[in-house]
């Protein structure tokens, strides 16, 4: 659990420190994008709470959801539809769904029965 607070730490700063601007144009994209990889994230430590961590799976879910969702905005922008909001109800469901139970796994560590229901 050390490495990827460690990993996300890192990226914050150079977040903050990298001094490239992205155009006004491609910010719905990078929103879209990090709402999908912070899914994929609450998802790899759900997983990982529950001992059923896959790398290439959480691999190829962080860059295919960011991919494909920024896929589904391009295609929304040139039939002139908004389905980046079809992205944002899906990821964050996910994301508040992923969060509920790595709360419950938590909450409920040292207790025998456990109530989630998966």
């Amino acid at each position: 659990m050390l490495i990827p607070m460690i990993g996300l730490l890192v990226g914050i700063i150079i977040g903050v420190v990298c001094p490239y601007v992205l155009p006004a144009s491609y910010s719905t994209y990078v929103a879209i994008g990090i709402l999908a990889c912070a899914d994929s994230v609450l998802g790899g430590v759900r997983s990982n709470c529950f001992k059923k961590f896959n790398l290439s799976v959480f691999v190829s879910g962080f860059f295919g959801n960011a991919i494909l969702a920024m896929l589904l905005v391009f295609i929304g922008e040139r039939l002139n539809i908004q389905l980046s909001i079809a992205a944002v109800v899906v990821f964050g469901s996910r994301i508040f769904q992923n969060f509920a139970h790595i709360r419950r796994f938590w909450l409920n560590k040292g207790k025998k029965e456990d109530n989630i229901i998966m």
